[in-house]
């Protein structure tokens, strides 16, 4: 973790080298960690000084992880998931294209606040050192914490939502050593990153051979009870020719068969050996033929089916096995092998892990963490909806610039969307002269949202409408303000005054990325 005196260096680069830099694009790669790529700039001597050049584009990364946490440069942005956190989505919808105006250092501890200018107004992106409560956040103009990238329990649980920013109670911390005193400034951030990038790849290594290892492991385990049970069925299906042979001798004999008899001895005509049959005492005659060739044909079924699936499960069990000793082999690689060996060794860890059968398996892992079990589903919610029942509550999903567009499940979920929970500059979407959900587009204050997240919510209101088999609609767009619910109407039905009709021709592309962006 950087030192106060380390952090007053980074401080005055962001304050003056960076000053004017331009946002291009934010990433977040993990959980405890955002990236960004600033464009710098080249500005004639009589220039305004708010306008940007077209300078070398440079990546940094601000990192909350234990004694790992930094701000440093990278070579190039890290890989972003396939679908974007909610605080770099929360980045990109707010923080696009946003211009560095300085940057500082709060109550003079290690607080570092880069100020941006960005269309909707001046945000701060902190990043505050505190060890294992470190923590980045995005505060307002005044100051409000609007966003964080790790929950606020688990870091500074006396801060609130929406509510000003505070300094930690705790003393300033000393000023430490400046350990790259002999770097010039302008390469201070890459010496971080090349002391700190070796340190987080290994400990992300040691993370994921663990994460790996337990779950393929817990799944060999899994596995090889999936084929026993497999191979046991089928051996119990070998039973069903000798079911059917004593059905056909049984059904030649009903009228030997003695009231109340355990078993019946009957000659086999093919061999002339002696056959016992059981039978059940309790049944008469036919009823002893029908549950026998009814078993016959239960295992006849239970041959067919297991036969399907004992070539795979052999198969599932020998990739588990295969990959599990890949992952020993690599991890020994990581902790005993050169720099290039262990770079390598990491590099085939992530590719371990992206294999989609691990990948689910991992998901999995993660969602049954006692973490995730004891957390509260509501306080993953936005606030606007924590408490709201669960059948009332909108479906949600992510629009293109990061926006949340809500969708009502029902007409009395469609009424308490429409008229409880969207609210300010929401713009309401429905298919016009056809039933369908209420659909809100989640604006966050701004009076002209992307034209992007507009047509998103158009596909929407198409899709989860009547007409959502067709290639495009009419659909009515108005300010969540122009809508009103008449006195002892029926669920669903609302007036609309004013807005505007758009002529929308749907996009298969555009519905499935936002199929795919579904928040759960």
């Amino acid at each position: 973790m950087l030192s106060l005196r380390e952090l007053r260096r980074v401080a005055a680069i962001f304050d003056g080298a960076l000053r004017g830099h331009r946002v291009e694009r934010w990433v977040q790669p993990d959980a405890t960690s955002v990236a960004v790529s600033l464009y710098g700039r080249v500005r004639a001597s009589d220039a305004p000084e708010d306008e940007p050049g077209e300078g070398r584009k440079r990546f940094f990364l601000f990192c909350c992880t234990g004694d790992l946490a930094r701000v440093s440069e990278l070579d190039r942005l890290p890989k972003a998931p396939e679908r974007p956190p909610a605080f770099s989505s929360y980045l990109r919808a707010h923080l696009a294209r946003a211009v560095i105006k300085g940057a500082r250092l709060i109550d003079d501890d290690r607080q570092l606040a880069i100020r941006f200018s960005a269309r909707e107004g001046e945000f701060e992106l902190l990043l505050a050192l505190m060890g294992n409560k470190s923590n980045v956040y995005v505060l307002g103009a005044e100051g409000e914490v609007l966003q964080t990238l790790r929950p606020l329990p688990d870091t500074r649980a006396e801060l609130e939502m929406g509510e000003p920013y505070r300094s930690p109670s705790s003393g300033v911390p000393n000023e430490g050593r400046d350990r790259w005193e002999d770097v010039e400034a302008d390469e201070l951030l890459g010496a971080i990153e090349a002391e700190y990038g070796p340190r987080s790849g290994a400990a992300e290594s040691q993370s994921l051979v663990r994460d790996l290892t337990q779950v393929l492991k817990r799944e060999q385990k899994n596995a090889r009870k999936r084929f026993e049970k497999i191979e046991a069925e089928l051996a119990e299906a070998d039973l069903a020719d000798e079911y059917a042979r004593h059905g056909e001798l049984l059904k030649g004999a009903l009228s030997r068969v003695e009231p109340g008899a355990s078993e019946i001895v009957l000659q086999d005509y093919e061999t002339g050996a002696d056959v016992t049959i059981p039978l059940d005492p309790k049944k008469s005659a036919r009823a002893n033929l029908d549950a026998t060739f009814k078993r016959y044909q239960k295992l006849l079924r239970r041959l067919t089916k297991a036969g399907g699936r004992i070539d795979e499960a052999r198969e599932w069990v020998e990739f588990v096995e295969q990959h599990l000793e890949r992952v020993r082999a690599l991890a020994e690689t990581t902790r005993s092998g050169g720099e290039d060996e262990a770079a390598e060794a990491s590099t085939a860890l992530q590719a371990i892990a992206e294999l989609e059968p691990l990948r689910k398996l991992l998901r999995k892992r993660a969602a049954a963490s006692p973490r995730a079990q004891k957390e509260d589903p509501q306080s993953r919610l936005p606030q606007r909806l924590q408490g709201v029942s669960t059948r009332l509550l909108p479906r949600r999903y992510r629009s293109r610039d990061g926006l949340e567009i809500w969708v009502g499940r029902s007409d009395e979920a469609n009424d308490h969307l429409t008229t409880r929970l969207a609210r300010g500059n929401d713009l309401f979407f429905h298919v016009e002269a056809s039933p369908g959900s209420h659909v809100i587009l989640r604006t966050e204050g701004r009076p002209d949202p992307p034209q992007e997240s507009v047509l998103d919510a158009c596909e929407l209101a198409v899709r989860f409408s009547k007409q959502k088999g067709s290639l495009g609609a009419q659909v009515h767009v108005v300010p969540i303000k122009n809508v009103s619910k008449p006195r002892g109407a029926k669920p669903g039905l609302v007036y609309v005054t004013g807005g505007k009709t758009l002529s929308f021709r749907r996009e298969e592309g555009r519905l499935k990325r936002l199929l795919d962006s579904k928040i759960e």
